[in-house]
């Protein structure tokens, strides 16, 4: 991936997430599926400009959904999506997250 624009999609602000940058100093992203630890840690350096210690990915696979309308039933899937978890050198941080 060529475009480090492409690789981190938007951060995740959630309980979960806010608690982990409390305690652990860590920020949680929606990245590409495609993307892999290494072009994630360069995309968030160069981005923010901070120092990554560690990258850790998960997948988070979509739902189910289904719709009644008039019409019928209608069932269909949510796109399935991953998760960075970026921990920052000691005393680094991300400003985007503090203006939540």
């Amino acid at each position: 991936m060529a475009d480090i624009r492409k690789i981190i999609f938007k951060p995740v602000i959630t309980e979960r997430s806010t608690r982990l940058k409390e305690s652990d100093n860590k920020f949680v992203f929606e990245v590409d599926r495609r993307a892999n630890k290494r072009e994630i840690k360069t995309a968030v350096e160069k981005l923010f400009g901070v120092t990554v210690k560690d990258v850790k990915t998960s997948i988070v696979r979509g739902k189910m959904k289904t719709t009644f309308m008039k019409s019928g039933r209608f069932t269909g899937k949510r796109p399935d999506r991953k998760k960075a978890f970026v921990t920052l050198a000691k005393g680094e941080n991300i400003d985007i997250f503090d203006q939540v």
